[in-house]
């Protein structure tokens, strides 16, 4: 399905494109991003309130988390999302864990990923600190509802490659690095075929797939496939 609506989007990708014609693609692009997260956002604000004083009484402390994701270009940027752990002082741990687990993931490691697909990655005793609010919004991917803000500000678009941690990307290849290409987005070509249930190299492979057939048409296509795949939670967790 994915291979043919990057068929139909080809007649219109943004490699086939001159530049000023790439212009106005993402200028309506960025247009349409504003258009539709900026309602979203003041439609769901009483929705982010509740799940924010959820989070808060599950598990006391800021209901949202900010992180230091990579961008277009490599920039740097606060991403938000709703806490889903509880806070620990053995954070460094965690780290230093989850650092482990990339260098594994980014790698190629088959265990890793097989453990990854079957929900049975071991995690040091910390990384049981997710809330029972927490699972709720992993589960229902409400905990991305916050990224609407990122949208506004321009930090990310709809629809683009997911932004790593900034230590993700030590352990990037060189071909890797094709993903800061464009916008991050909240959804993409990985997301719709398989999200984390799939090996590192083929999410950067969908990933710049996406990025060599920009077009409206697939940004649409690609947003339409995203809410049966969250609403089945398929690869959500």
């Amino acid at each position: 399905m994915s291979e043919q609506i990057l068929t139909h989007s080809s007649l219109f990708s943004t490699s086939l494109l001159p530049s000023q014609q790439k212009r106005v693609y993402f200028i309506l692009k960025r247009s349409f991003d504003v258009a539709v997260a900026l309602p979203l956002l003041i439609l769901s604000l009483p929705l982010i309130i509740l799940i924010a004083i959820a989070v808060f009484i599950d598990s006391p402390g800021s209901p949202i988390l900010v992180q230091k994701r990579i961008g277009k270009d490599g920039k740097p940027f606060n991403f938000f999302k709703f806490r889903s752990m509880r806070p620990s002082p053995q954070e460094d741990n965690h780290r230093a864990f989850m650092k482990a687990y990339i260098n594994s993931y980014v790698n190629g490691d088959e265990d890793v990923l097989n453990q990854t697909q079957q929900n049975t990655l071991f995690k040091p005793q910390q990384d049981n600190r997710v809330t029972r609010v927490g699972r709720l919004l992993r589960k229902t991917s409400l905990d991305e509802l916050p990224q609407l803000f990122n949208i506004v500000k321009g930090d990310m678009s709809l629809v683009g490659p997911r932004p790593p941690i900034y230590y993700e990307v030590d352990e990037y290849k060189a071909w890797h690095l094709r993903r800061f290409e464009t916008q991050p987005g909240v959804t993409g070509l990985a997301q719709i075929n398989g999200r984390s249930r799939i090996p590192f190299a083929d999410i950067v492979r969908w990933d710049i797939q996406y990025i060599e057939n920009q077009s409206l048409f697939l940004d649409l296509m690609i947003l339409l496939r995203t809410v049966p795949s969250v609403l089945l939670g398929q690869g959500s967790g």
